[in-house]
């Protein structure tokens, strides 16, 4: 079951930690968690686009995407991921540059045939409108970062079935969808 607290003083900044338990190992769980190319297929209720901007190295470090995401309120972001920490079996780092700007930090942990998924998310908007009215909307602005996270834990268990599936794909429902699909694309 997914558990999310978050920490908001009176700035914008948002502190959040968000654990996930799914059924699986870490070499499931980082092969999907760590490739931020497929994040628009299996978590699409977030991801509306994951546009790659740099390959990085071997080991993931460096590596970066340009990202048009939202979750259940009618607003989107637009912001750049870049990964700063190897992805590894323990877990990896990243920072967040755009709409959204700071750092999350995925951790990964066996427990029997789980893996407890830690994600430690540390970021303030720096888009005009929420800077604005954060200080009002911080409860629902909260709100949509749990939601979004749901989705990507219910996304996450259909992908790793998906995966290991052998009957096929097509036994496994689809991942959730974004809601007010109609979206603006990015200007890229």
């Amino acid at each position: 079951m997914a558990g999310s607290t978050s920490k908001t003083g009176k700035s914008t900044d948002y502190e959040f930690v968000t654990v996930w338990r799914v059924p699986g190992t870490r070499e499931e769980v980082v092969d999907v968690l760590g490739d931020a190319r497929t994040l628009k297929q299996w978590w699409p209720s977030v991801y509306l686009d994951v546009k790659p901007v740099s390959q990085g190295n071997s080991d993931g470090t460096g590596s970066s995407f340009d990202l048009f995401t939202k979750g259940w309120l009618p607003y989107t972001l637009k912001w750049r991921l870049t990964v700063t920490e190897p992805v590894t079996l323990d877990g990896f780092a990243l920072t967040a540059k755009g709409d959204l700007n700071g750092t999350g930090r995925w951790t990964f942990e066996t427990d029997g045939p789980e893996t407890v998924i830690t994600y430690d998310w540390r970021v303030s908007t720096a888009k005009p409108l929420l800077r604005r009215l954060s200080w009002l909307l911080k409860p629902a602005f909260s709100a949509n970062h749990h939601w979004a996270m749901a989705r990507g834990e219910e996304s996450l268990k259909l992908e790793l079935r998906r995966r290991r599936s052998t009957t096929g794909a097509a036994h496994v429902p689809p991942p959730p969808a974004p809601t007010f699909t109609r979206h603006r694309e990015p200007n890229r």
